[in-house]
């Protein structure tokens, strides 16, 4: 089994590395594009080969996405509230260490992820009814707990059931999209996330970035990578979740603001913690969290150890890819921000286009001027995530939303 497990996982985490630094492309998308070649795949390398990528590419994903987030501020699905601190170091010169950080939050999941896969595999089955009961009321009192202790809770309220809305609109009506389902998430956060940002940044040049030096193992590093990896092997677990909900979460439990670094620490964990989680469920429950699990789901599953090991083998190699990539910041020193910032709203607009049609340019307009009130009010952008957790919410506690 040796063979298969390292050429399925160079082959995964090759297509994780496209899809991780392209803007709007996810791994999901490299899962649909193996199993459109499945049968040629299997026939001649074998259903472990194809398994193998597969998690390969979900784990490379999540430590490669940090670099368009963190040098265009595009987000995905995964880093919509990693982008603010993450561009904001970047505007300070720092962008090689806010992709450094990433790099070892996602590596530090590795490291607590491995007992919490043998723990949730061996103790949550049973509890598993109980657990999705109290999903809702989880994340509403989350939800309660951001906006009371905001900044101004009235419109820090509005803001999160105003994008709570939108996302109830985006989700019920995405059958109107060219590809539908996930594709819609790309415009609806690249709007509240992405371009809201972009339209209101100053001009002048990108500072000259410096090469970011070791990250230090301190307490704080500690306490920001584990509380991401309970976060994200949380959502990893339970049904209706995922990596965007955790760091909704994380930002009660982290200001941003304050604490850039560890806030991008602890998300990216989430991220990391959340796709190895994944997995387990699966074996677990046959529950499938995304779009990889369900391509895994249509194949004969190989031993569970097997896929595990991919995924910590992808791991280190998508650690050190990423930290190869933190030293291109110097690429992106003195480009004029201006045109920079056009190109990349011109892109995510035409992406917007290709993956959802007109309706995908509706929504990507009315998560862009959402994406602007918080500025104007002066609360912290996170409350837009309720354009996610409002949908959750709602689902979990037996309202129907779609």
């Amino acid at each position: 089994m040796i063979v298969p497990l390292i050429v399925g996982t160079l082959a995964g985490v090759a297509l994780g590395i496209v899809s991780g630094l392209v803007p709007g492309v996810h791994a999901n998308t490299m899962a649909g594009l193996l199993l459109s070649v499945a049968p040629l795949l299997v026939g001649t390398l074998g259903t472990p080969v194809l398994a193998a990528a597969l998690v390969a590419a979900l784990i490379t994903h999540t430590f490669l996405d940090c670099v368009p987030s963190t040098f265009l501020g595009v987000p995905d699905a995964d880093t919509a509230v990693m982008v603010l601190p993450a561009h904001a170091l970047c505007l300070e010169g720092r962008g090689a260490e806010a992709v450094r950080i990433s790099a070892f939050g996602s590596a530090s999941a590795v490291v607590w992820a491995l007992p919490f896969c043998l723990l949730f595999l061996v103790a949550l089955p049973a509890l598993q009814p109980a657990i999705d009961w109290g999903i809702g009321l989880l994340l509403l009192a989350v939800a309660c707990y951001l906006v009371v202790f905001s900044e101004s809770p009235e419109w820090a309220a509005g803001v999160f059931l105003v994008s709570g809305l939108l996302g109830l609109f985006t989700f019920r009506y995405a059958f109107l999209a060219w590809n539908g389902g996930d594709a819609v998430l790309m415009p609806l956060l690249s709007g509240l996330f992405g371009v809201a940002v972009l339209l209101s940044a100053a001009g002048g040049a990108m500072p000259p970035q410096k090469q970011g030096g070791a990250v230090p193992l301190t307490r704080s590093f500690v306490r920001c990578s584990c509380a991401g990896s309970v976060a994200g092997a949380v959502v990893g677990w339970l049904p209706g979740l995922s990596s965007a909900t955790a760091n909704a979460v994380l930002a009660s439990a982290i200001d941003y603001g304050d604490d850039r670094a560890g806030f991008i620490l602890a998300t990216s964990a989430a991220n990391t913690a959340n796709a190895f989680l994944g997995l387990a469920a699966l074996y677990a429950l046959g529950r499938m969290r995304n779009g990889v699990m369900v391509a895994l789901g249509t194949l004969d599953l190989p031993p569970f150890s097997f896929l595990l090991f991919a995924a910590v083998l992808s791991a280190a190699v998508a650690f050190g890819v990423t930290m190869l990539f933190s030293g291109t910041a110097g690429i992106f020193a003195r480009v004029p921000l201006g045109p920079l910032n056009a190109v990349v709203i011109l892109f995510v607009t035409l992406l917007s286009f290709i993956l959802c049609g007109p309706f995908g340019l509706f929504i990507l307009a009315a998560a862009t001027l959402l994406g602007r009130v918080p500025a104007l009010v002066e609360v912290r952008r996170v409350y837009c995530m309720g354009a996610i957790m409002v949908p959750v919410i709602l689902s979990s506690l037996g309202v129907p939303v779609l």
